[in-house]
């Protein structure tokens, strides 16, 4: 019949709108005790702006904890558009200027505990994903309100009824206006947007970004003609083949060449793993394969120059030492993978990775930046099984076999009916995965967490090492240690004897900072009565030795005060090599028409050939060209 939910609940609960009945109820009561204003169900701005509200942190909300995380891309943008949507409806129309719909996803996890688990199995991590993309809107959303309400006066000045592409394009580009939030606030105002121009204006900045990356590539030139290449790589690192085709590409002024060939023991790029490199050998010449990738079901690899005869058979052999060191931390991505799971919970998800052979990087999906307690745990977790030594067993199955047994998958990638499963344990690592992986755990050696960062609202990012990058990681980190003791001259406890010497440092900065202020004091004692009167401004202007810029400018604003209102003080002084030049303002001065930031910006900066800038009361400037600092005050004089 057509009859969704919500209309059924409004028929059975006798209401006249959806948003009146309890599906949206506690929601709605929740936001007018969040902006303490009343919900009428009318159709006036404030009462649309609660529906939207209501109706948008459900939609973003779902989506979240089923996986999909706001982002520029895909089925990201679609979550980020209807976020910020909401964001400009609470913003302009409920007067609220901080994040609101954060605040609302324990209302509907409590609601929906029952029918959608996962969101109140993962409240907090899908409230701060929403709260950084509120926070990340909010800092341009007032500066892009401006913008979109000056282009509109102008548009209706003009009479073009319209809001062109450019200026559409310059509202998404530059203050995350997307395209759908211009085209309402426009109708808000009986004014329409040039979509097609936007897009056009979108075409162009893509077309830029190509031609910034662009190749050059010639036509295929066959040697044996096959449909797709078989890849062997699985159980060898080395194969007689033939080669199947080649061609030439071109590459900011370089040329390289691609090859193809029947059969192949490459690992092509997929998955976060790197592809392979190794050489191939005809007829006694050998090339070097500096990489693999996967084009149309073809393995291509990419030489910078190719055989003088190409019609024989070819060795193919992969670098294996690389390939195992790849290859380790491939499975030891699965491992931390399983124990970050465990330490930080399930909503932990794989949002990206690269695997080579230097370390492993990972991405994924939590709320928090791990504390050191549990990078330790998740260390210790994969640790233990790499001492286990346990067997990784790989089977291909259905799709919906593995699934049934556990196997993880990547949210939005898509997968054959038949599938590849990684196996590390069933009760600790079961993976859908294309990569080359270690016959059991004990190859991995050792495993350590090199860095812990964020990357984007609700996604971390950990890169790590094992094997032999490990055993590095560990002999660089014990050679440092080493250097650290000799430099403190062996102390028995390291730590204590550091914070020993911060401490020392501490005080003794502690009494230079009063050494300083005392100096300054008695600099500005001897200046003050110096002072002249120019134009009605107590005008001083003097070079000072001084030891940094902060003691400059804290001199200047002890002198300006002690002058009073009608105050003009420049200083400069060379510092380290370099100009630096301060001019500070009282505040009769500014009212008679003194801009300390502009005298910086036209006047100082030009002659010492640097930058500055400031307010009208206080503005400094650097630059490289001490030698006209004795022209600075004359010339700053010159304009008062």
């Amino acid at each position: 019949t057509g009859m969704g939910f919500e209309r059924l609940v409004r028929v059975l609960q006798g209401k006249t709108s959806n948003y009146d009945t309890d599906v949206f109820s506690g929601t709605i009561k929740a936001i007018e005790g969040i902006t303490s204003q009343t919900y009428t169900a009318g159709d006036d701005k404030q009462s649309v702006a609660f529906r939207v509200l209501a109706d948008h942190i459900r939609a973003i909300s779902f989506t979240i904890a089923d996986g999909q995380l706001p982002s520029n891309t895909g089925a990201g943008y679609v979550i980020r558009r209807i976020l910020r949507r909401a964001v400009r409806y609470y913003y302009s129309y409920l007067d609220y200027k901080q994040p609101l719909l954060f605040q609302l996803v324990p209302v509907l996890a409590a609601q929906f505990e029952r029918v959608f688990p996962e969101l109140h199995q993962q409240l907090d991590f899908v409230s701060k994903v929403v709260k950084e993309e509120e926070d990340a809107f909010l800092r341009t959303l007032e500066k892009g309100l401006k913008r979109i309400n000056d282009i509109l006066a102008t548009e209706k000045a003009s009479g073009s009824g319209s809001i062109n592409g450019k200026e559409a394009f310059e509202l998404f580009d530059t203050y995350g206006f997307p395209i759908d939030l211009t085209r309402l606030i426009a109708q808000e105002n009986n004014l329409q947007v040039d979509e097609p121009g936007f897009e056009a204006e979108m075409a162009q900045q893509k077309a830029r970004s190509r031609a910034a990356t662009a190749i050059d590539t010639e036509d295929w030139v066959t040697v044996n003609d096959v449909a797709n290449t078989s890849f062997v790589g699985y159980h060898t690192t080395e194969t007689t083949t033939k080669v199947a085709k080649y061609r030439k590409v071109k590459a900011k002024g370089k040329e390289a060449y691609q090859i193809v060939l029947e059969a192949t023991p490459f690992y092509a790029e997929s998955g976060g793993q790197v592809g392979d490199s190794g050489t191939l050998t005809i007829d006694g010449e050998t090339i070097t394969i500096y990489d693999t990738k996967k084009e149309n079901n073809l393995f291509i690899h990419f030489a910078d120059a190719i055989p003088a005869v190409l019609s024989g058979s070819v060795i193919a052999q992969v670098n294996t030492t690389r390939r195992h060191e790849i290859t380790v931390h491939h499975s030891a991505t699965h491992l931390m993978h399983a124990a970050l799971r465990k330490v930080l919970g399930t909503h932990v998800a794989q949002k990206g990775s690269l695997v080579n052979e230097e370390h492993l990087r990972f991405d994924f999906s939590h709320f928090a930046k791990l504390t050191s307690e549990e990078i330790a745990q998740v260390e210790a977790i994969v640790n233990t099984k790499i001492r286990e030594n346990v067997p990784v067993v790989i089977k291909e199955m259905s799709k919906d076999d593995a699934i049934a047994m556990g196997a993880m998958a990547l949210f939005g990638e898509k997968y054959a009916d038949t599938v590849r499963v990684v196996v590390i344990d069933p009760n600790y690592s079961i993976e859908l995965c294309g990569g080359t992986h270690v016959g059991n755990t004990g190859e991995l050696g050792f495993f350590a967490i090199k860095h812990e960062t964020a990357v984007a609202a609700g996604v971390r990012r950990v890169e790590a090492v094992c094997g032999a990058a490990a055993e590095q990681y560990i002999i660089e980190h014990m050679q440092l240690l080493q250097d650290i003791k000799v430099a403190l001259k062996h102390p028995k406890d390291v730590l204590k004897a550091i914070e020993q010497q911060q401490a020392e440092v501490s005080d003794l900065r502690k009494k230079l900072e009063s050494l300083e202020a005392k100096q300054l004091a008695a600099i500005q004692a001897n200046l003050v009565p110096q002072a002249t009167t120019h134009n009605t401004y107590n005008f001083l202007g003097t070079q000072v030795e001084v030891s940094s810029a902060d003691a400059l400018r804290n001199l200047a604003v002890g002198i300006k005060t002690a002058l009073g209102d009608v105050a003009v003080v420049v200083l400069t002084a060379a510092i380290d090599g370099k100009a630096s030049v301060v001019i500070a303002a009282g505040d009769a001065a500014v009212a008679k028409g003194v801009d300390a930031g502009k005298l910086i910006k036209t006047v100082v900066a030009p002659l010492i050939k640097g930058g500055g800038g400031g307010q009208k009361h206080l503005a400094n400037a650097g630059g490289v060209d001490t030698a006209q600092l004795s022209q600075v005050i004359d010339a700053v004089k010159q304009k008062l």
